[in-house]
């Protein structure tokens, strides 16, 4: 039996497509029963016959934060895909954030440990790796620096692989995936999906640093790969390309039919607009769009390496500009 926790997310519902599509035996934990839609849409992208490949799935409500339910969740399991994790870039979220990820990942790794778990694969990001001089490729192996001014994030995930990496040094098998901006189809209110969404609406602006992006079929592809592999207690940066945020935007525009944004947004005005986006949190209370650190990303040139996993799985990854085309095309359906 395989579970996966997540599995209402982008990564979890088209991982669990796959996984059914190979007739394998999984159960997979859900928290609210309207996101379990998120699953049928996204299996809809696939095939026609997505009600009964969704019926396949032996569906578990249940919550990383709570410890009964997951005790009942782990029964007969072999192998562990966690994909759950709570996603905001908010100062004010960091608490709720550390709860999901750091201590929720603690609940996962340990239930691995007491239940003989073979392997566990966990979906980290490129947020916990660290940052080089001159423009160099970031790999698996640049070490985050806890002194610069990371988002609470990026703090939180870094956080949970700690907790993977204590858990191998207690037995269990893992391997981690660090995906940049994932790309997929089927749920468009969160995530890269609402990108979409945005971009069929009209950007004005685009931001003057880069964008690194992967397919989400290329991600749960590794990720079941990595699974099956010898590999163990490795981290693995999934980039298929490295755009800069022009191209990016511009190229998503017209996947949507749309114009693309003309305007740059230089550094300056970025630095403006997270204050003005602070100011009016501070007056209304409404959730932010653009902070400090965000800001600071979106001017940030990054370039990532993805040679690690090319090499251990001999992987060719799609071309980012064929994903877009697809995934607005089905957008615009």
């Amino acid at each position: 039996m395989i579970l996966v926790t997540g599995g209402t997310g982008l990564v979890g519902s088209h991982l669990l497509y796959k996984l059914v599509r190979a007739d394998e035996k999984v159960r997979a934990i859900y928290r609210n029963e309207q996101k379990l839609e998120n699953v049928k849409n996204v299996f809809s992208t696939y095939t026609d016959d997505y009600k009964s490949l969704f019926e396949t799935i032996e569906w578990f409500k249940a919550d990383i934060l709570d410890i009964p339910s997951l005790t009942e969740a782990f029964k007969d399991v072999s192998y562990v895909y966690h994909c759950a994790a709570l996603v905001s870039f908010e100062p004010n979220k960091y608490h709720a954030l550390r709860k999901v990820n750091i201590e929720g990942t603690a609940n996962i790794v340990n239930f691995c440990i007491s239940n003989n778990i073979k392997k566990l694969c966990y979906v980290s990001s490129i947020a916990t790796l660290g940052h080089t001089l001159n423009k160099e490729p970031i790999t698996e192996e640049t070490i985050w620096n806890p002194e610069t001014d990371n988002n609470v994030y990026a703090i939180t995930k870094y956080g949970a692989e700690m907790e993977v990496w204590r858990a191998t040094q207690e037995g269990l098998d893992a391997v981690i995936v660090n995906p940049g901006v994932i790309l997929g189809a089927g749920i468009w209110n969160d995530g890269s999906g609402s990108l979409f969404k945005k971009a069929y609406k009209g950007f004005k602006y685009y931001p003057k640093g880069t964008v690194a992006l992967v397919s989400v079929e290329d991600v749960v592809s590794i990720m079941i790969a990595l699974l099956k592999s010898d590999v163990k207690n490795e981290r693995f940066v999934l980039v298929a390309e490295n755009w800069t945020f022009k191209k990016f935007l511009h190229v998503l525009a017209k996947s949507v039919n749309k114009t693309p944004p003309e305007k740059s947004a230089s550094p300056w005005l970025l630095q403006i607009m997270w204050r003005l986006d602070w100011l009016k949190y501070s007056l209304t209370g409404k959730p932010r769009k653009l902070t400090k650190q965000l800001s600071n990303s979106l001017s940030r040139e990054t370039y990532y390496s993805n040679e690690k996993i090319k090499l251990a799985l001999n992987f060719d990854f799609q071309s980012v500009e064929g994903t877009i085309s697809n995934i607005g095309k089905l957008y615009l359906k």
